[in-house]
């Protein structure tokens, strides 16, 4: 039917609007794992240091908050992906707490007589430098983990856990294996990093050079 001058206009249904995403909470279970492993890193130093750091009781039970720790770095990366969990605080602390883990470990390990400083120097320089070279190609885009990478988080975390037990016989000798191997890995990865990171900027670089011309 014709609608006449006078007739009103028939409303139109209002678009919805998209709801916006929710913002996953900072106590999530992904964080809580990360806030964990960073208030077990002076937990492990005090166990790894007690009764003068060679109390075979003790290290057991430091290897196991060692463990814990270890372990909660495998799963709250993947918990915050999986689920949408992800946190500017997540992106910031878990870095710092897997480092701060590890760098505990191997830095107590040395002052006890227990490692040698060379390898904690080197592994320690790594983590450092690679961190570093990541914000500075951030602008470019993010360096994704190498399976060289991940190996050598496996490799480390095993070989230091190793360390901080009072093992003897072969299985002494098995660990200084495991640690030279996460040596190699962890410089071999490192270089590949670099490679990745000078590709990206000069990519980068190349692009903006592009853009400026047209």
């Amino acid at each position: 039917m014709t609608r006449g001058p006078g007739s009103p206009a028939t409303a139109r249904p209002a678009r919805s609007e998209p709801a916006p995403a929710a913002v996953p909470s900072l106590w999530n279970l992904a964080n809580l794992l990360t806030m964990l492993r960073l208030a077990l890193v002076p937990v492990f130093v005090a166990l790894l240091l007690a009764d003068g750091g060679h109390d075979p009781k003790w290290r057991a039970v430091a290897w196991a908050a060692f463990a814990i720790a270890m372990i909660t770095d495998l799963f709250d990366g993947e918990i915050a992906r999986r689920h949408g969990l992800v946190t500017d605080f997540g992106k910031l602390a878990d870095p710092i707490a897997d480092k701060a883990i590890m760098g505990a470990a191997l830095i107590g390990l040395s002052a006890l007589g227990d490692l040698p400083w060379w390898v904690t120097v080197v592994i320690l320089a790594r983590e450092l430098g690679i961190t570093l070279m990541r914000f500075w190609v951030i602008r470019y885009g993010v360096i994704p983990a190498s399976r060289g990478g991940k190996a050598k988080t496996l490799t480390q975390g095993i070989a230091v856990g190793m360390y901080v037990l009072p093992l003897t016989g072969w299985l002494a000798t098995g660990r200084a294996v495991l640690l030279a191997a996460a040596v190699v890995l962890t410089v071999g990865s490192g270089l590949d990093y670099v490679g990745q990171a000078v590709r990206m900027r000069r990519e980068g670089l190349a692009g903006a050079r592009a853009k400026e011309a047209k």
